[in-house]
């Protein structure tokens, strides 16, 4: 997980700088409660090692790596599919940033609580995306036809996902920063989960990031829709 967030630099809070400081120039109340928040979500990432999600799907959190390394935009996307098939198979948790300033930050300090999936090799059917941007939905399709949407080296940072899932070779409580079933890695002393493959049914993922080494979509179609996925 970058640690810019968490490494900021301590010029201007020497001993010295805080006893010259003004009254005016003390914390607001409101700026030290947003602190708060932002420890608060820090905190529950290490507090909740892991959460059962429905029709069996397990997934572990934990303060971990990025999936992605780039600033999100804040606006979570929907994914379905009726079927995923993937081998090399990896889960942990972290924190997604935003640029600075986003609009999207809300309270959040700019940072969402994710679960990052990483897969070696994925093959989805009927595959779904959909992006609610107020009023209207960006909607994308593809796989629905005889030869399914693949990719390599996929990686989805999630905040919700649910389906019927059966790993094969699980193994539990893994160090996230010695997985080796995926191209993806998380920090030492992280709890993980990985499998030599995992098939889950009737997917859904809210997502705020995704990323591919190599993805295919037969019969893409991209259009606005007044529904999502």
């Amino acid at each position: 997980m970058p640690m810019g967030a968490d490494m900021a630099s301590s010029t201007g809070n020497t001993p010295e700088h805080r006893e010259s400081a003004s009254p005016s120039e003390a914390p607001s109340s409101t700026a030290t409660e947003r602190r708060g928040r932002v420890r608060a979500r820090r905190a529950a990432v290490m507090a909740v090692p892991a959460t059962l999600i429905a029709a069996g799907l397990a997934v572990f959190t934990a303060q971990g790596a990025l999936g992605v390394q780039f600033a999100i935009s804040g606006m979570p996307f929907t994914v379905t599919a009726s079927q995923l098939d993937g081998t090399g198979f990896e889960q942990f948790g972290g924190l997604d940033n935003m640029a600075d300033g986003s609009p999207n930050a809300g309270d959040t300090g700019g940072q969402e609580l994710i679960v990052t999936s990483a897969i070696k090799k994925a093959t989805l059917t009927k595959l779904c995306q959909s992006v609610d941007l107020g009023g209207t939905n960006l909607l994308i399709t593809a796989g629905s036809g005889a030869t399914k949407v693949s990719a390599s080296d996929l990686t989805t940072d999630s905040t919700e996902m649910s389906g019927d899932a059966s790993f094969n070779h699980i193994e539990i409580g893994n160090d996230a920063s010695t997985l080796t079933k995926a191209n993806a890695k998380g920090p030492i002393g992280v709890f993980s989960q990985q499998a030599d493959s995992v098939h889950i049914d009737q997917l859904r993922q809210t997502n705020y990031a995704t990323t591919a080494g190599v993805f295919k979509l037969p019969g893409l179609k991209l259009r606005f829709s007044d529904s999502g996925c």
